[in-house]
């Protein structure tokens, strides 16, 4: 039963909007489609898309599962996770099939049925905060860090985790385009390891030492790492933040090709590293603080790096252009109703979507399409 309203908007997007390319939208899009939560202080957590760009689920911080259809601008379905909480809900490649990451009970992964609302399977064996959830592109295999400094392989065909790494600090974690290759990310090390998936077990075959990057552009009041992920062409590697800026880093040598810069800071959304807050604690501001799965997101074609910022709308950084030499790159702001915490991108169609109390869906306006 939908628990959320929808505010009037557009309808779907045109079969033809799927494969224009993103160059010719970027800057033309425009919220379409809100929808609100029934309680004011509720906060999205986590947002991603099926294979099929057709649907999104997000994660709330009222203990449900959000599911929506892209296609038709409307709310599908919800699901209560009142006892073991949801964060980090992502779809398998098969879209009636969800797993999260528990905040109460356990630190247990579940793999859930949308179809019958039950539990598959439990992944177990973390013993403190999971803090990423990446799924395999092209297999049914994951990857998952947690608190308890270790960065653990699943198949989702057995509960039992196929690997493990101990690392100190590894909150973040992804594949690369081509599934041969796992990013592992630790902030408390400054360092980006890369593994060959066949060999995860041995040394990792590449370090980027951040160490400096952090120092020179993050400044003095530094920020959190808070997203890492390769775009879909291979070249970069992003390592986001919750400071002023997130790296956009040559994927083969780590070198910083481009600093995402925003002016205004970042969402005020929790780091990996915070752990689950309890409800109702206050931020510095006074304000409730939530969960993010960080706020940037890359356009299917690796062109732009889309993210949140603290004022509303969101920020455009264009990271195909060659770099300045300073490695500064400023952004297009598109303006929007209320604050980008989350963001994602459509793998399938031109189509934006971020929340943070709300979800807004965004496209592009073609009144304004150059």
């Amino acid at each position: 039963m939908a628990t959320g309203s929808g505010t009037p908007g557009p309808p779907p997007p045109p079969p033809g909007q799927a494969t224009q390319k993103v160059s010719d939208v970027i800057t033309a899009f425009r919220p379409a489609k809100k929808f609100k939560p029934p309680n004011a202080r509720t906060s999205v957590t986590s947002l991603d898309f099926d294979d099929t760009g057709d649907l999104a689920v997000v994660a709330r911080d009222d203990d449900t599962l959000q599911i929506y259809n892209t296609t038709l601008g409307k709310h599908a379905k919800e699901f209560n996770s009142q006892k073991y909480g949801v964060h980090l809900a992502r779809f398998s490649h098969h879209a009636q099939n969800i797993i999260y990451a528990s905040t109460k009970v356990d630190d247990t992964i579940r793999f859930f049925s949308t179809h019958d609302n039950s539990f598959t399977r439990y992944f177990k064996g973390h013993t403190d905060t999971v803090t990423s959830i990446a799924l395999c592109p092209s297999s049914d295999t994951f990857i998952s860090c947690a608190k308890d400094n270790t960065v653990r392989l699943w198949d989702l065909q057995s509960p039992n985790f196929s690997g493990m790494l101990n690392l100190h600090g590894a909150y973040l974690a992804c594949y690369d385009p081509s599934a041969t290759v796992i990013a592992v990310a630790s902030q408390l090390g400054h360092a980006v390891l890369l593994y060959d998936v066949r060999n995860y077990d041995k040394i990792p075959f590449a370090t980027f030492d951040l160490a400096g990057l952090e120092q020179q552009y993050l400044g003095p009041n530094g920020g959190e790492w808070s997203k890492l992920e390769f775009t879909n062409d291979g070249k970069h590697l992003i390592v986001s933040t919750t400071g002023n800026g997130h790296f956009v880093l040559d994927a083969f040598d780590g070198g910083l090709k481009h600093f995402a810069y925003r002016k205004r800071g970042h969402t005020g959304r929790l780091g990996p590293s915070a752990g689950v807050p309890t409800r109702g604690t206050n931020g510095a501001n006074g304000v409730a603080e939530a969960l993010g799965q960080g706020d940037t997101a890359v356009t299917p074609d690796g062109q732009y790096l889309i993210g949140g910022s603290a004022e509303d709308g969101l920020l455009v950084w264009d990271i195909s252009r060659d770099p300045s030499s300073d490695k500064y790159t400023n952004a297009e702001h598109l303006t929007g109703p209320g604050k980008a915490a989350i963001v994602g991108y459509n793998p399938k169609f031109n189509m934006l979507a971020t929340a943070d109390k709300d979800l807004i869906l965004w496209q592009p306006d073609p009144d304004i399409m150059m």
